[in-house]
């Protein structure tokens, strides 16, 4: 089956003030880049070419396309998320996109820079090892069983030191499971009580990331300079451009 992409851009990005008083997060520089081309080359990586961003209304979200640069091949499309209403709500406001097709999920401010583990199942989140897993979505894991319970949201006593990126491949029951997410003590429809649908059903499968996978979410200043020093000593330091390699046209 088809699969498509979503790019969640929304949100104020109030934590990285003020630099985005200005401008949205998704165009702020990663080094020689703005940040929304590092989502992008990560869905193209996967063989997607139907690409749904999702932003704020007070954005002209064409413009972060091309601020980008044009691809070729790929269908871009886009849609308003009017309020901040968690991650869930992507597949909502996406539901006419996603129409039978399978989908990932993106978030604007994440970058991946490594090869991924082959996608052996539709629905298939991943892992990764923190320094702060108090920070994230953590990992359950029945070690006796290899398997994983639960998705933890902020937990005061991590489970794992597992979190989970914001990368996320769903099949096409995305749509009305997205519906039956309660909101959180937040207010918004969280991700992991999503994940933990499918979780429930035994239709989640979860692929630890090598340690050669360099990751960042680009929410705060420090790890937007972070990610921009990565992406700054690979360039100048070896003949690959960070992303690029992912780009098919």
């Amino acid at each position: 089956m088809n699969r498509k992409g979503i790019i969640l851009a929304g949100g104020k990005g109030t934590r990285l003030y003020p630099l985005t008083y200005g401008t949205t997060k998704a165009l702020l520089p990663v080094f020689d880049k703005p940040l929304l081309y590092y989502p992008i080359s990560t869905l193209l990586g996967f063989g997607i070419r139907e690409i749904l961003i999702i932003g704020p209304s007070s954005m002209h979200l064409e413009h972060m396309v091309e601020a980008t640069y044009p691809i070729k091949g790929v269908n871009f499309k886009y849609e308003i998320q009017y309020e901040p209403k968690g991650l869930s709500d992507a597949f909502i406001v996406g539901e006419k996109f996603i129409g039978d097709s399978n989908v990932t999920l993106i978030l604007g401010d994440n970058i991946f820079d490594g090869q991924f583990p082959f996608l052996g199942s539709i629905n298939t989140i991943y892992g990764v090892t923190v320094d702060n897993p108090k920070a994230y979505g953590v990992l359950d894991i029945d070690n006796n069983l290899g398997i994983v319970k639960r998705i933890v949201e902020k937990p005061e006593i991590p489970p794992s030191d597992k979190a989970v990126p914001g990368l996320y491949h769903f099949d096409n029951t995305v749509v009305e499971k997205a519906k039956q997410v309660k909101p959180s003590a937040r207010g918004e429809l969280e991700i992991t009580d999503l994940i933990n649908l499918y979780l429930d059903e035994g239709k989640m499968g979860v692929t630890i990331l090598p340690d050669d996978m360099a990751w960042f979410d680009c929410g705060t200043h420090d790890h937007l300079l972070e990610a921009g020093n990565y992406v700054k000593a690979i360039q100048n330091r070896t003949a690959r451009v960070v992303g690029n390699t992912q780009i098919t046209s």
